[in-house]
């Protein structure tokens, strides 16, 4: 499986996971600001790589087989932007 990530995509991409760090790192700061540093801060961060990344990288992959050329394209700008609005709105928060 080759992850082909061209264009806007790469560029979601990006997003995706400046904004998945940038959470990270603020929930750390907040952590050891407040001296709660525990292992279980890591754990949500794999799950959401697991549950939001990887399926990007499917729908990434899955684009030769959409004879349209836009549905799968669409559906991974929907998700990359699904992402980014969850991680502003946690850091909003």
């Amino acid at each position: 499986m080759t992850f082909a990530l061209t264009g806007w995509m790469l560029y979601a991409m990006f997003a995706v996971l400046g904004f998945m760090g940038l959470s990270f790192l603020y929930n750390l700061y907040r952590s050891l600001k407040a001296g709660s540093f525990s292992s279980s801060l890591f754990l949500p961060y794999l799950k959401d790589l697991l549950y939001y990344v990887f399926p990007l990288f499917l729908l990434s992959n899955m684009m030769g087989l959409d004879p349209t050329g836009f549905l799968m394209l669409t559906g991974y700008y929907v998700g990359a932007l699904g992402v980014v609005l969850k991680y502003l709105e946690s850091l909003k928060k």
